[in-house]
């Protein structure tokens, strides 16, 4: 394929997604703030050429997007509209595994004056997720069906033999980002009504779910599902919840740290990065508001701040704490606040060992009601796992879709304009094809009863 892409950023989905671009024969500008960073992800591809480019600097933002026939975004989701503006200047292509967020949806008019399609949401989850709901429910749909209930988890965790600590979690990807998403508010259709649940109270609502007897997941409603009714185009469904998936105990461990504010990222004097630095239990006495460092007495002092579901999780969250080392007479890393200061902690400690792996779940359940009154339950299902020394998962399951959605639309098997995602059977069918044909991505479509 004759083209020229520009791909902005360096982060750990970027190298699968370069790696079939430049197979597929499309020349590469992979920029990156330092020339560096670009030169390491480039390295050994032959049509890759690595730059260095500061996206806030627009004239050269504008020289490199016009010198191509599309644009990657991998960046952070807050510069994507930024990229855009350039793209509908230049009027070319953009492709993002973003949100569509509302800053990049007023952009819209402008980019169909344009003629140029900004593909987003084409990834994991947003991605593969809503290749696979619009399919079944297209076709439920088709038979004169109604889809009553849409359920949808997903989650990226280690596989269960390295999961092997006390929340059940490692990092592939920024452990602020992890921990922030924990802070958010849901809302979601449940039985008829709009519910919500306050960010604090967030895993409170975990619960157990069943996907596969060999797995001890909990899920948890993320964020806004409500949208999903107009999205989907399932106006019938009673109830429409997306969240996450994690192993079981993780809830209970993350609602401790809440409780005693270690979620919290307000500026704290005595965790500034000027302070002299001081050791994990004097933090913990400092946070709680007690005098003793003792960890009897810090034990007791969280046991007044929250609440342990048995004696038996509070040892196991007890003893995970003082694996995390918050009784000890480490010093701790200041990063001003303490959610920076506990993500200083936790990064080298929950990070994948050289010869681990991460697994990939999805798995959307839907309560169907056909034509003829009937009821069943239809399951849709992925699951992946990472390659030691190879691709992760999460890195192939977000950069090969990318990818595919970028020749997808230089080849004009993708035509619609403006801000887009993938919401049609017209981008989605091409979508599904190539990735199961090709690269073997697909959801596994069951009928359960």
């Amino acid at each position: 394929m004759s083209a020229r892409v520009l791909l902005l950023g360096s982060g750990f989905v970027a190298k699968p997604c370069l790696d079939i671009l430049v197979k597929s024969g499309i020349k590469v500008t992979v920029a990156c703030r330092t020339l560096q960073t670009a030169q390491k992800l480039s390295a050994g591809l032959e049509g890759a050429t690595p730059i260095a480019l500061d996206v806030s600097d627009s004239e050269a933002l504008d020289n490199e997007v016009g010198k191509n026939d599309l644009v990657i975004s991998l960046i952070p989701y807050t510069y994507h509209a930024t990229v855009i503006k350039s793209a509908i200047k230049n009027k070319k292509h953009v492709v993002t595994t973003s949100y569509v967020s509302p800053a990049m949806e007023a952009l819209n008019d402008e980019a169909k004056a344009a003629g140029i399609t900004v593909l987003n949401e084409i990834g994991l989850d947003p991605g593969i997720d809503h290749l696979y709901a619009v399919k079944m429910i297209d076709e439920v749909h088709a038979a004169g069906g109604k889809v009553l209930s849409f359920l949808s988890y997903c989650g990226g965790l280690p596989a269960p033999e390295d999961s092997d600590n006390p929340l059940g979690y490692k990092f592939s990807w920024s452990s602020r980002g992890v921990l922030l998403a924990l802070r958010n508010s849901a809302k979601y259709w449940k039985d008829g009504k709009i519910e919500e649940i306050s960010g604090p109270e967030l895993m409170n609502a975990a619960k157990p779910y069943f996907i596969y007897p060999g797995y001890a997941f909990i899920a948890y409603p993320n964020r806004d599902s409500t949208t999903y009714k107009e999205r989907y185009h399932i106006p019938e469904a009673n109830t429409i919840i997306r969240g996450t998936l994690r192993y079981q105990g993780f809830a209970q461990f993350i609602k401790v740290l809440v409780d005693i504010g270690f979620l919290e990222d307000t500026e704290v004097p005595f965790l500034a990065k000027s302070a002299e630095p001081i050791t994990w239990k004097q933090t913990v006495a400092n946070v709680l508001g007690v005098a003793s460092t003792n960890e009897e007495d810090l034990v007791a002092a969280i046991s007044a701040k929250t609440v342990f579901p048995s004696v038996e999780e509070k040892n196991r969250i007890i003893s995970g704490m003082r694996w995390l080392g918050l009784f000890s007479d480490d010093f701790i890393t200041p990063r001003g606040n303490l959610l920076d200061t506990l993500c200083a902690t936790l990064e080298p400690k929950m990070q994948y060992g050289p010869t681990e792996r991460d697994l990939v779940m999805l798995q959307h359940r839907f309560e169907i009601e056909l034509a003829d009154g009937k009821r069943e339950t239809r399951t849709s299902t992925l699951v992946d796992y990472g390659v030691p020394g190879g691709y992760s998962s999460m890195a192939k399951l977000v950069g090969v879709p990318c990818a595919v959605a970028v020749k997808q639309v230089l080849s004009g098997g993708i035509t619609e304009r403006g801000v887009i995602a993938p919401m049609n059977a017209a981008i989605n069918n091409p979508l599904i094809k190539e990735l199961k044909e090709v690269y073997g991505i697909e959801c596994i479509e069951k009928t359960l009863g």
